[in-house]
């Protein structure tokens, strides 16, 4: 085999693996784009080495990506820009390669931005070894030499995360996709429409919601209790000026799974706008997102202009 079709047989390799590795790394990170500078950093590094002296492949590249993924989350500027409390993942459209496998509640559940969200707390290495045997079924041996620890570290990482995780998963479990759907339809149209008393029925007695303000104010806006989350959706979807947009079409409200979830998208044309993302528990609302910074729905709007939506929340 000539240069040439070595390299062409070398990088083949390296796109069988691409939606892996990007999968691992947004799991990492939380966010689309850096997975993505992740994964094309690992592909430089694969063309820059020896690959006749790499044995197995899929295990040189995971542990490469994984570091990359470590360097990031250990830098001072990410830690300041992903304080806990002030940080949402990147929301991704249910069927977009980056979520990988969802043929087990663990992969499904890996990417639901509840844990995305908990992710934050966990040190990058808890991270690393927890998402690498839970998710993608690593044994301790290989975690070891990815992380470059030892095998009982690596157990004692995954005890830890593994407590810490639990705490979400008692609480939410899985949720039945269209039942979900439904009552987020709902909550939305009784904000619309006002009804103050059916939006708080709609929620947890420990409700609450959280907003990155569209980005423009580089801190979140907060709501607890579910009067103070029943009166934000309704001052926001309820007012006047709002009503008259749905209405005349300027923007166009649909449902829609999100990182597995159910959520609410607010579309202009083909472009989505803003996000609601919800967590339910035992049928009722317990948290409400709302990502609208253009940053965080670059990949989920190009996930969007191939997506087929179900007619319109409001016109149903």
């Amino acid at each position: 085999m000539d240069g040439t079709a070595t390299d062409r047989f070398d990088t083949g390799r390296f796109e069988a693996s691409r939606d892996r590795l990007a999968s691992l790394a947004y799991r990492l990170l939380g966010s689309a784009a850096d997975a993505e500078d992740a994964v094309q950093d690992a592909y430089l590094r694969w063309q820059a080495a020896d690959r006749r002296r790499i044995e197995v492949p899929e295990a040189w590249l995971t542990k490469v990506v994984t570091n990359l993924c470590l360097d990031r989350l250990r830098s001072a500027r990410v830690r300041r820009e992903r304080s806990v409390g002030t940080w949402l993942p990147e929301p991704l459209l249910d069927g977009d390669p980056m979520l990988g496998p969802a043929d087990t509640f663990e992969r499904r559940e890996s990417v639901s931005l509840a844990v995305l969200t908990l992710m934050e707390r966990l040190s990058p290495v808890e991270r690393a070894v927890y998402l690498l045997r839970e998710t993608f079924s690593y044994g301790h041996a290989e975690i070891a030499g990815i992380l470059g620890i030892s095998e009982s570290a690596s157990q004692q990482h995954l005890h830890r995360a593994r407590s810490r995780i639990a705490a979400t998963r008692s609480r939410g479990g899985e949720v039945d996709r269209a039942a979900a759907l439904r009552i987020v339809e709902e909550f939305f149209t009784a904000a619309a429409s006002g009804r103050t008393e059916r939006l708080v029925e709609l929620l947890t007695d420990d409700a609450a919601a959280i907003s990155d303000a569209a980005g423009l104010t580089g801190t979140m806006l907060r709501y607890y209790t579910p009067r103070r989350v029943a009166a934000a959706a309704r001052a926001g979807f309820g007012s006047p000026a709002a009503k008259q947009r749905f209405a005349d079409g300027a923007i166009i409200v649909h449902s829609a799974p999100v990182n597995g979830g159910p959520a609410i998208l607010f579309a202009v044309g083909d472009k989505v706008i803003g996000t609601l993302t919800f967590d339910l528990v035992h049928g009722k609302i317990a948290l409400v997102r709302g990502i609208a910074d253009p940053a965080r729905l670059v990949r989920l709007n190009e996930g969007w202009r191939r997506y087929e939506p179900g007619p319109p929340v409001l016109g149903r």
